[in-house]
């Protein structure tokens, strides 16, 4: 990377990779927040080691990134390749639909790996309601890795999840109702399995949880924002809630970098530059500062892996 990326992307993923090498070398924490479909481009074949090198201290993601990390897990060997994508066409997706194949570009989920995960989740739920426990959705799926006997298709080291439980690392998922497994929550209350959603504490929980995690450890606390959405926006939007709405003095994030395709012309959240969020209180004028304007499933597996 030093050697052959000195210009535009490529050399801002260089400047990127040796500032947050620096970081983290001088006692700085770093939380990584997750959009997109990383989970299911395998992200965890680089995102594992970097857990269990602690140079992550805490993850932001959407609940498709969470599920999905489990889904592989335990049924990677079942999925399929669509190597044709950009030709597939609606028929195509019809006959993967009437097969029990979910696609995600270019790979497709089998639904019964969805219904096995579900079902051992709703066992969970079951009890946690009989004792009236309530608690986030990824200590769920922590016990689902730690106490189940799940058997994996994939090897658990590729699974950024299994270094996560096997770290008790901090994970918040705002916004967890939007994906399959939150579905089938809200599902099982309609049905009157469960008496109400209670048993899974939700967005603002998650927030308060992230206020406390920030102001837990006085060393300077970075963020690296894969893609955008509502992971990157919750996770960074912490600390102007702290500061304009709690009243509570806290050091602005003292790093900053997102990897995003999207430009900021559309007016969306994914592809605001860091100077927006100077004006929101969340980033000073003297925070490392990188955007590096590409695809994340190339970029972050070669940033971590540079970490030394």
């Amino acid at each position: 990377m030093n050697e052959h990326y000195k210009h535009f992307n490529a050399g801002e993923l260089a400047r990127c990779s040796n500032s947050l090498d620096d970081f983290l070398s001088e006692g700085g924490r770093l939380i990584v927040t997750l959009a997109g479909a990383m989970s299911t481009a395998e992200i965890g074949r680089s995102l594992g080691p970097a857990i269990r090198q602690q140079k992550i201290h805490a993850i932001c993601c959407t609940g498709a990134n969470l599920e999905e990390d489990l889904f592989s897990l335990v049924s990677r060997s079942d999925y399929e390749n669509i190597t044709n994508w950009r030709q597939q066409t609606g028929n195509d997706d019809a006959s993967l639909a009437k097969r029990g194949m979910n696609r995600v570009t270019d790979v497709a989920i089998p639904e019964k790996t969805i219904v096995k995960i579900g079902a051992k989740m709703v066992e969970l739920w079951e009890e946690a309601e009989a004792v009236g426990d309530s608690r986030f959705p990824h200590e769920y799926f922590y016990d689902l890795i730690l106490h189940s006997n799940l058997e994996y298709s994939a090897p658990p080291e590729e699974s950024w999840l299994v270094a996560a439980a096997d770290a008790n690392l901090p994970i918040f998922t705002p916004g967890w109702e939007d994906s399959t497994i939150g579905n089938l929550l809200s599902a099982k209350v309609l049905d009157c399995t469960l008496k109400s959603n209670s048993v899974v504490r939700g967005g603002l929980d998650a927030m308060q949880s992230l206020a406390d995690w920030y102001r837990e450890d006085d060393s300077p606390t970075g963020i690296l924002q894969v893609g955008g959405g509502i992971s990157g926006d919750f996770a960074i939007s912490v600390v102007p809630m702290l500061i304009q709405d709690a009243g509570i003095e806290v050091p602005l994030w003292s790093w900053f970098a997102q990897i995003s395709e999207s430009r900021p012309s559309y007016g969306g959240y994914s592809g605001a530059p860091p100077s927006e969020k100077i004006s929101w209180g969340k980033l000073s004028v003297d925070t490392p500062q990188f955007v590096i304007e590409s695809d994340a499933s190339i970029v972050l597996p070669l940033l971590l892996s540079s970490l030394e």
